[in-house]
């Protein structure tokens, strides 16, 4: 790709983070800012505004890549693939120079993206690795299996098991995200490595028996569809028996399961709530952990990803090489594509203040 030069405009931002906050697409960057930028366009391809998280991921970038006077153009499929992928040939038919893209179905953009290829316009795969082909060039996440194994971890350690514990035994059920996600197998193999010493040893059990990936996705992260199956697993495997954990990859998705659980007589001083965990930090489930109902969440910086995906592309706009740290791990069944991890942080009713709140993600204001 032709050399750049280096962005010298810095565009007001408040109207594109208004504009994302609302789920919208946003094209921001007006003709005199990009001047100095080469002209240049990020194409940022959201899954859903259904999540909070996305939301977030989406008006961060738009607000880093426009403060290096760049033009984005910021758009969300709404977990409709189809749609998904029209908006990511839209892009390309207007001449976007790179493209970051956050994939409902990693599976389906291998011909949109040879259109990409074919012209020169270079891939940063976004937190959900692209799969089967060969155009994707970097990749900018979390360590996805460390999430996992702090899910895991955390109820280990609450049910006394963690340090070689004789406890149990406890009944346990699993759960894991959308099977077109890439990233639902290393959130489940990094829990399931974690627990499968102690189900072998029959300090954990799994009543319903299912315990293998494809028994316990969710499509699409969907919390009803979490609530259904926790509802199903209750009135079949249970009666009179007590779940004592729930290991849930996201919080979406434990906010279904305390839903089924509270129908069945949960969350009383009789009945409390099993141990539930989740992912992403965000402010219902936050909420829902100082009132003492979820119990975990595993905090990921979105701010700290959208810098990095922006430092990608920044750099592969000016002919240079993208810092990554992992050139091993994420094989997308055509190559292995370099990845920069970031580290996840595990968060309860004693650290979330210090981990969200005084880091600035979330205003104390919105837990109230």
């Amino acid at each position: 790709m032709r050399t750049r030069r280096a962005a010298l405009a810095v565009t007001a931002v408040s109207l594109v983070l208004s504009l994302a906050a609302c789920g919208q697409s946003s094209e921001g960057g007006s003709k005199d800012d990009t001047k100095d930028s080469g002209g240049s366009t990020i194409g940022i391809a959201m899954p859903t505004k259904s999540s909070e998280r996305w939301i977030a991921d989406g008006a961060n970038m738009v607000a880093q890549f426009e403060k290096l006077g760049y033009r984005t153009n910021l758009q969300y499929g709404e977990d409709n693939v189809a749609q998904q992928v029209a908006q990511i040939e839209n892009m390309i038919t207007k001449g976007v120079d790179v493209l970051v893209i956050a994939a409902i179905d990693g599976r389906a953009l291998s011909d949109v993206l040879q259109q990409a290829a074919d012209r020169n316009i270079e891939v940063i795969s976004y937190d959900r690795l692209i799969l089967g082909t060969e155009n994707v060039d970097y990749y900018a996440s979390f360590d996805n299996e460390k999430v996992g194994v702090l899910q895991a971890t955390y109820l280990l350690d609450k049910l006394g098991l963690k340090d070689g514990g004789k406890k149990g035994p406890f009944n346990i059920e699993l759960f894991a995200g959308s099977p077109d996600d890439n990233n639902t197998r290393y959130f489940f193999d990094g829990a399931w490595k974690t627990l499968k010493p102690f189900i072998d040893r029959k300090q954990l059990v799994v009543r319903s028996g299912q315990t293998k990936l494809d028994q316990v996705t969710t499509l699409r992260w969907d919390g009803g569809t979490a609530q259904k199956r926790m509802d199903d697993l209750l009135t079949g495997a249970y009666g009179s028996q007590r779940v004592d954990a729930v290991l849930s990859p996201y919080d979406g998705i434990s906010i279904g399961i305390l839903s089924a659980l509270k129908s069945d007589g949960y969350g009383t001083a009789a009945q409390p709530y099993p141990l539930v965990t989740g992912q992403d930090a965000e402010v219902a489930s936050v909420k829902s952990i100082i009132a003492g109902q979820q119990t975990q969440t595993v905090y990921k910086d979105t701010r700290a990803l959208a810098e990095q995906a922006v430092r990608m592309a920044d750099a592969v706009l000016h002919d240079k090489k993208p810092e990554v740290n992992d050139e091993k791990t994420y094989d997308n069944e055509v190559k292995v594509v370099p990845a920069y991890l970031l580290d996840p942080v595990s968060v309860d009713k004693s650290n979330y203040r210090a981990e969200l709140v005084d880091s600035g993600y979330i205003k104390a204001s919105d837990l109230t």
